[in-house]
């Protein structure tokens, strides 16, 4: 009989542990089943790396622009005389120059429908690699932070009213920063 009055001495310590142990794990777990969300307009604008990437695309684009700039400038040039000479020119001769002007204003149109073409695709790839950064970040700091869902707000309706409190923006892209810096 004695074992039986010795576990009964440890009966309400474990008791009282247990209890504190689940209202411990009750208050934190209750604080990350709260909806929380990050503003991904804010995100996508603080993140470095869109920075770096827009910089990087403005200076690809304006090389593109200013070929484009520089082959419009050549056909105008080229239009100018053109407009100066074809009085002395024959009708054949201007029938010619005529075709080649046409011709070589067809190629600018092509070239500059194309040049257009490749700015949007790089654009499009460079959002898409930033966003796809983001949403990765956010994934693993939600799961590493207990989060079992982080919505996210882009002034579109999706949230139309938070506490500050749920609002995870500025740790997210603080933490996405540092990764994207080698921190």
């Amino acid at each position: 009989m004695k074992p039986y009055f010795t576990m009964k001495k440890y009966i309400p310590p474990i008791a009282l542990i247990a209890l504190v142990a689940s209202i411990t794990s009750f208050v934190c777990d209750s604080t990350q089943d709260q909806p929380v969300y990050v503003d991904v307009n804010k995100l996508v604008e603080g993140y470095n790396r869109t920075k770096a990437e827009r910089n990087s695309f403005a200076k690809k684009t304006q090389v593109l622009k200013a070929n484009v700039d520089s082959l419009v400038t050549n056909w105008q040039n080229e239009l100018k005389a053109y407009e100066k000479e074809r009085s002395g020119m024959s009708k054949k001769e201007m029938e010619l120059k005529q075709e080649l002007l046409a011709n070589k204003q067809q190629q600018l149109n092509n070239y500059q429908q194309a040049i257009q073409k490749q700015i949007q695709e790089e654009d499009q790839k460079m959002t898409q690699t930033v966003v796809n950064d983001i949403n990765t970040y956010v994934k693993e700091y939600g799961k590493s932070h207990g989060y079992p869902i982080i919505f996210g707000a882009g002034g579109n309706g999706n949230i139309m009213y938070a506490e500050d409190a749920s609002d995870l923006t500025e740790k997210v892209l603080e933490g996405l920063n540092a990764q994207y810096d080698g921190k």
